[in-house]
């Protein structure tokens, strides 16, 4: 279970959902993880124990991606703490829903700026570094909605629809340095922000899905495993879905 053994990564909103279960699944394969939290310390805290009690390192920055000089900061930070950085998972995400007649100025800059700019941010911040070590992998979360859209949630279709323009620009542009760059798309995926959800609304999402289920984050980290490990080496620009068959 080394996979990823002697690798630094970073992970962006990691102390729950999708982005949790990506740090679990990348420390029980031998990787030193680096993740950002938002406003809650104390889940970081515990974030922390559970994956020290993996065998490897792990610290948290609360840092919002969003904006640049707190992205760069978080760099410098990282490779001042770690000694280097071999993979950026940019996983921090927000949404806020509405249909557009509805949708403020402000619901629309959040959103793309916490989805889709902070991919900008850190990908810049990272990128001496990953040229310095001619070696580095992008995974960037993406989602299903970012391929075929939805009502309601035209902010997040947006920022979601220009991570995949971003990754695959990425992979042409930097693919000759030894660095790659890929999304994965998630359907839907049970977390906490799902538990929320209307049952109603669940069965629907449910009965969409050819495999009648909901995905699980460890879905979403296997995959995201793959393309940061040596078994996704010949794989970049590219857009894995993880949604059970609702979009194919």
């Amino acid at each position: 279970m080394t996979l990823l053994k002697g690798k630094v990564a970073i992970i962006t909103g990691a102390t729950r959902g999708i982005g949790k279960g990506i740090a679990q699944k990348f420390a029980e394969q031998g990787a030193d993880i680096a993740f950002t939290y938002v406003s809650s310390s104390s889940a970081a805290e515990e974030v922390e124990k559970e994956l020290s009690a993996l065998g490897v390192k792990a610290k948290g920055y609360q840092s919002n991606a969003g904006e640049m000089k707190s992205a760069e900061d978080l760099v410098a930070s990282v490779l001042e703490d770690f000694g280097n950085i071999d993979i950026v998972v940019n996983n921090a995400g927000i949404t806020k829903d509405g249909l557009l007649m509805r949708m403020s100025e402000e619901n629309w800059d959040d959103v793309i700026n916490i989805n889709m700019k902070s991919v900008f941010n850190m990908t810049k911040a990272v990128l001496r570094t990953f040229l310095k070590n001619r070696n580095g992998v992008f995974v960037n979360l993406s989602s299903v909605v970012g391929v075929q859209g939805n009502a309601g949630q035209s902010n997040y279709a947006a920022s979601k629809a220009g991570i995949i323009g971003f990754t695959k620009s990425v992979a042409q542009e930097l693919g000759s340095r030894n660095i790659r760059s890929n999304a994965i798309a998630p359907g839907f995926i049970a977390t906490e922000m799902t538990g929320k959800l209307d049952e109603k609304v669940v069965e629907g999402w449910l009965e969409n899905i050819p495999l009648k289920r909901a995905g699980t984050p460890e879905d979403v980290a296997n995959t995201a495993l793959f393309l940061a490990s040596d078994l996704g080496a010949y794989v970049n620009g590219q857009v894995l879905s993880v949604c059970g068959g609702m979009m194919t």
